[in-house]
């Protein structure tokens, strides 16, 4: 009898051991995974809160899920949850560098295309001014109307330059897309067209 309750005592130590063993292994996995996550959101940070905001927050969530799990002890949900902040700081990199040279490319087509728009509308508000007949439905009032619109979209193309310039290319482009707006709209007014 005590020779079963010896290996009944050595088996229950035996599974107790395995299972501390196992918890310490989940607990390092996770550890390791939310390090992970972390560095790589760190090295993707700057980039994607300029060009991608909403998946660096999605990700940032994601780790922060695997904290609090890890801090509960719930290994179950930590470490699925580390990987899947790992898995979205690996595509915040991939993301900001497409958005970037998406927006590269769209601000040079914009800084090629936006002066010689800016310099017509400027001649055909020059001529007006100078008495060559307006067209249609323009009247001195619409062509005064006119001349503080282009003043403003001059400052407002002004403003995108400079961000663009800064490095600063979601500004940029939230600013010429509200020039290139009202850009068009001057243009109709004046009877130019594009």
């Amino acid at each position: 009898m005590v020779r079963k309750m010896s290996w009944l005592l050595c088996g229950v130590l035996g599974i107790a051991l395995l299972l501390a063993g196992c918890e310490n292994a989940q607990k390092e996995a996770t550890e390791t995974a939310i390090s992970a996550a972390q560095t790589a959101i760190n090295a993707a940070q700057t980039e994607a809160a300029k060009y991608v905001p909403d998946q660096l927050q999605a990700a940032q969530t994601a780790l922060q899920s695997a904290k609090d799990a890890l801090a509960k002890g719930d290994y179950q949900a930590a470490l699925p949850a580390a990987q899947d902040a790992a898995t979205k700081a690996k595509d915040l990199a991939a993301a900001a560098a497409a958005k970037k040279e998406e927006w590269t490319n769209a601000w040079a087509g914009l800084s090629a295309s936006m002066p010689k728009s800016l310099d017509q509308v400027k001649a055909k508000l020059d001529s007006y001014s100078h008495g060559t007949h307006m067209p249609k439905g323009l009247d001195k009032a619409k062509l005064a109307d006119a001349k503080t619109q282009y003043d403003q979209l001059k400052q407002t193309w002004a403003d995108a330059s400079a961000a663009a310039t800064q490095g600063n290319l979601a500004d940029a482009m939230k600013k010429a897309a509200g020039a290139k707006d009202l850009l068009a709209k001057l243009m109709e007014v004046l009877g130019i067209k594009s």
